[in-house]
């Protein structure tokens, strides 16, 4: 789905990225990752859900994850958006120690415009988002009233998943 063509000539597509944290100030990391994207000139973040604490999955002697979905113009390439995030996470001090353990940011590319691969670098639509509530939900808030075919079958997916009760709207 192209969104159209920037000021630059260069095609806009829309994106959708999850974000999650549960070390130190979960608020500030993902207020930060998303300023730290849409400070790259050729991201725009049009949309972002609510928050969400989660249980955590894999590893699950961790603390609850903040969770969000963000919604993304870009002319950057998939691969670039995808490097730009690689970027934040490094500078928000994200460390790879234990999979799926804890950390201070984690950015998952979910969507590319209808971009569909399987590379080694990089899986879209993400290889996991159908199985993970904590990513359905903000993903179908702020894909209101945007993408109303994919919101339908995404609600469809949700259905089907397991562990909704650990996805709690987060409030201060």
């Amino acid at each position: 789905m192209d969104v159209g063509e920037s000021q630059s000539g260069r095609q806009t597509e829309r994106a959708y990225i999850g974000l999650g944290s549960n070390i130190g100030d979960r608020e500030h990391y993902l207020h930060e990752a998303a300023r730290l994207l849409e400070e790259h000139p050729e991201v725009r973040v049009t949309g972002k859900s609510g928050w969400y604490e989660t249980d955590p999955v894999g590893f699950v002697e961790q603390d609850p994850f903040l969770n969000m979905v963000i919604r993304v113009e870009t002319t950057l390439t998939a691969e670039r958006l995808f490097e730009r995030m690689l970027q934040v996470e490094q500078l928000l001090g994200r460390k790879r120690e234990i999979r799926w353990g804890p950390r201070t940011i984690d950015l998952d590319l979910l969507l590319y415009g209808d971009v569909v691969q399987d590379r080694p670098d990089l899986i879209l639509p993400h290889p996991r988002m159908l199985e993970r509530a904590f990513v359905l939900v903000p993903l179908i808030e702020v894909m209101q009233p945007h993408e109303p075919e994919r919101v339908v079958q995404l609600n469809r997916q949700l259905e089907r998943v397991e562990g909704k009760e650990g996805v709690r709207l987060w409030t201060k």
